[in-house]
C-alpha cells in the first residue's frame, strides 16, 4: 500500500518518524510534511504566495518540507509529489489529544479530513501529553487499525480520528468507537503592554474539559482506552432540515 504521511507539527516531529518507521516495512511510504508547526491552523490552505518544498532528511529518513499548512500538503503530495495516488493518508502522531471541540482547530485532523474530501481514506492520530512516552506503541496500534482498513474499507468522506492515552501499553484498558465531544475549552487571553505602552494579548492555556458520557472521545481516552471516532466531511445537519422547512420563511420583496 501507498501511504501519505504527514502532520501539523512539523516535518522534524518525533511522532510523524515513529509513525514511518513503524510503516515502512511493509509499506511505500512518503513523508510531506509542513516545514515548521503549524498546530492548531485548522483547515487553512495558502493562496497568497507561492509554496516552496525542499527535501530533507531529518530522523533517519528522507521527506518533503513544504512552506504551508497541513491540507497544503496534502493537496500539493497527490498532485504534484508524488508519482501515483496514494492509497491511504496518515496525519500525526500528534503530541497531545485531539478531541471534542479541538477537531475543530487542528491541523493534524484537517489534513486526514483534506484526504477525505479528496476521495482517499485517511487517519488522524493523536497521542495525549506525556514528555517520558515514546510514541511506538501509538504508531503500531495505527499499523493494526490500516490492515483493518485494508480489509473493510472506509465510506466516501470519512476519515478516522484516533486518539492514544498516554500510558504505557499495557495500562490501555481497551478500544472504543466513540463520537466527538462538545465540552468547550475553558480558555483565557493574557492581557499585556508592550514597551511603546500598546496593550495586546497572548492566547492563555487551554484547559480541555471532557463530557462525562462514555461514547465520547474525551471521556474514554482520560481513562485510558484507545477512542477511534469516524468523522464525516459532510457537516449538514440532517435531523434539522425538515425543522427548518417548517418555519415556512416568507420571500418578500427584496431591496435591490
Amino acid at each position: 500500500m501507498n501511504i501519505l504521511l504527514t502532520n501539523d507539527d512539523g516535518i522534524h516531529a518525533k511522532g510523524l518518524w515513529a509513525m514511518e518507521k513503524a510503516l515502512s516495512d511493509e509499506h511505500q511510504t512518503t513523508v510531506v510534511a509542513p516545514d515548521t508547526e503549524r498546530s492548531a491552523v485548522g483547515h487553512s490552505i495558502t493562496l497568497t504566495h507561492p509554496l516552496r518544498v525542499n527535501k530533507i532528511q531529518t530522523n533517519g529518513g528522507w521527506g518533503h518540507a513544504v512552506s504551508g499548512t497541513p491540507a497544503d500538503c496534502v493537496k500539493l503530495a497527490v498532485l504534484e509529489i508524488l508519482q501515483a495516488r496514494p492509497d491511504l493518508v496518515v496525519s500525526g502522531i500528534n503530541p497531545g489529544p485531539n478531541v471534542g471541540v479541538n477537531l475543530n482547530y487542528s491541523g493534524t485532523v484537517s489534513a486526514a479530513k483534506e484526504a477525505a474530501l479528496i476521495g482517499i481514506p485517511a487517519i488522524a492520530v493523536s497521542q495525549s501529553s506525556n514528555p517520558d512516552l515514546e510514541y511506538d506503541a501509538a504508531a503500531e496500534f495505527v499499523a493494526i487499525l490500516i490492515a483493518k482498513i485494508m480489509e473493510n474499507g472506509l465510506p466516501e468522506g470519512t476519515f478516522l480520528n484516533v486518539n492514544v492515552p498516554a500510558c504505557s501499553p499495557d495500562q490501555i484498558k481497551g478500544i472504543r468507537i466513540t463520537k466527538q465531544g462538545i465540552s468547550r475549552l475553558k480558555e483565557a487571553f493574557l492581557r499585556r503592554t508592550d514597551p511603546r505602552k500598546q496593550t495586546y494579548f497572548w492566547q492563555g492555556t487551554e484547559t480541555q474539559m471532557f463530557d462525562q458520557d462514555m461514547d465520547t472521545d474525551g471521556a474514554v481516552l482520560c481513562r485510558n482506552y484507545i477512542s477511534i471516532t469516524p468523522i464525516q466531511c459532510d457537516m449538514t445537519d440532517y435531523q434539522s432540515m425538515d425543522n427548518l422547512r417548517s418555519w415556512d420563511i416568507p420571500l418578500t420583496k427584496l431591496t435591490t
